[in-house]
């Protein structure tokens, strides 16, 4: 195991990472941004280092500075978290070009299944169940030609990047050529890449994504699936494990597809495929996450597993004590609270938290880098904390859901506490019959989406 890892991240999961690493004896050190220098991770760090101005672009961004502070501090790897750079194959390259471990895939497993053209025909060859689409990047001739041969509804997608910029929904060939412009311009805003491609609209539509974890000897633990169908601008707002929409059958299906896949690809570390599930109760493949995700926690808590140590481990040469699929037990729900006015369209809310009390009890988990007094700065994402819970079955773990939210006291700032409380209410959620436009087909009837 390392003796010290630098942490190239701020907010929750830092202060996660850095505990992961406390408990395994590893010293932490930690970056940040002058907005950040009061910041709860750099309290818990051993070491912090500044690496710049508020923007992120000026800080957490910045490979060299961070480079420079894991060399400085002694370092041997990197954690990533995950936003920032954790998906960025340069970055990674230049950790190995400094002899640093980057936690996480090697730069060509990223560059690969992080171009989504090029992870859908590593897929195919996988046997992994594809969306109805273009190969590759397409020009608008070929959209044309695709979006007619398979169907409108259709979605333009950038090759690079995610969380719903250069993404649009066409619903008819007149609307193509304007959709196809505005969605490049925005990719190569985001990403400096204006490639788009093409697939069908599954709708109605959930979201599921299948965990893996894969060690350096081939050896592939995969950890179930998570629902994470309650979305706004395809931002997940609640995630849940299992899936309410999953049978048994499919869902060994689907765990095998995807340790083959890991197998084909030479996957390392943790890393979480994304599907959509249709209404004939099918999944198809959108993309991999070659990192850890936000709603990590839901999968810690039906198997027991650590994650963050799990890609410690693996990252320090370690391999898997266990491969298959790994057990489960009982049910799990997350709930993201963000720095955000739900009644005015989520406008991002920055400003002092004045208090903060996070619920305690039973099968309760809070992740959050928040105290009280601390300014929530408008430079980084709304995300300030992570409600978790866990219970035998899914009716009490909704229960016990509603019980932490209610108990959860965040004043000085709006937040999306409310809705998810009106969510987790909802006759939809709990049947367990919703898709990814709930929000959207809801927003009358929940209360906290309706303006004061």
């Amino acid at each position: 195991m390392f003796s010290r890892v630098l942490v190239a991240n701020r907010g929750e999961i830092a202060v996660r990472v850095i505990r992961a690493l406390h408990e395994l004896g590893v010293e932490a050190v930690a970056v940040y941004s002058t907005a950040d220098s009061g910041a709860l991770h750099v309290a818990l760090a051993d070491q912090a280092v500044c690496i710049g101005p508020p923007a992120a672009g000026e800080s957490y961004l910045r490979i060299p500075n961070l480079i420079a502070a894991a060399e400085t501090t002694g370092c041997e790897a990197i954690h990533p978290g995950y936003g920032f750079l954790s998906e960025n194959p340069a970055f990674a390259r230049a950790c190995a070009e400094s002899d640093l471990v980057f936690v996480g895939p090697t730069p060509e497993v990223m560059e690969r299944l992080g171009d989504k053209a090029a992870a859908k025909e590593e897929m195919r060859a996988a046997a992994v169940p594809l969306v109805p689409g273009t190969d590759g990047p397409a020009s608008l001739a070929e959209v044309r030609s695709a979006a007619a041969e398979i169907g409108f509804p259709v979605l333009l997608k950038a090759i690079a990047g995610g969380g719903g910029r250069g993404m649009r929904r066409v619903e008819g060939p007149e609307q193509l050529e304007e959709a196809y412009a505005a969605a490049s311009a925005e990719a190569d805003a985001a990403f400096g890449d204006g490639s788009l491609y093409l697939e069908k609209v599954v709708t109605p539509a959930r979201h599921v994504e299948v965990q893996v974890l894969c060690d350096a000897e081939g050896g592939v633990l995969t950890l179930g699936e998570r629902e994470c169908s309650i979305q706004r601008r395809h931002q997940k707002l609640v995630e849940e494990s299992p899936s309410a929409a999953i049978s048994p059958k499919t869902r060994e299906e689907l765990e095998a597809s995807v340790a083959r896949a890991c197998a084909s690809v030479g996957y390392l570390g943790a890393g979480t495929f994304e599907f959509l599930l249709g209404p004939d109760g099918g999944p198809y493949f959108i993309e991999v996450n070659c990192r850890l995700q936000v709603e990590h926690p839901v999968t810690e808590l039906v198997t027991g597993i650590d994650l963050v140590r799990a890609q410690l481990r693996i990252a320090a040469g370690e391999r898997l004590v266990r491969t298959g699929r790994a057990e489960r037990r009982g049910h799990a729900i997350e709930v993201r609270i963000n720095a955000e006015d739900p009644a005015r369209g989520f406008a991002p809310a920055p400003g002092v938290v004045r208090r903060f009390r996070p619920p305690l009890g039973p099968g309760v988990r809070v992740d959050t880098a928040i105290e009280d007094g601390l300014e929530i700065p408008p430079y980084y994402d709304s995300l300030i904390a992570k409600v978790i819970v866990s219970d035998d079955d899914r009716p009490a773990a909704i229960a016990r859901a509603i019980r932490a939210l209610d108990e959860l006291e965040v004043e000085g700032i709006p937040t999306t506490r409310e809705l998810a409380l009106d969510v987790l209410r909802s006759e939809g959620f709990a049947n367990g019959d919703y898709s990814t436009g709930y929000l959207d087909q809801m927003e009358r009837h929940l209360p906290s989406l309706r303006p004061a």
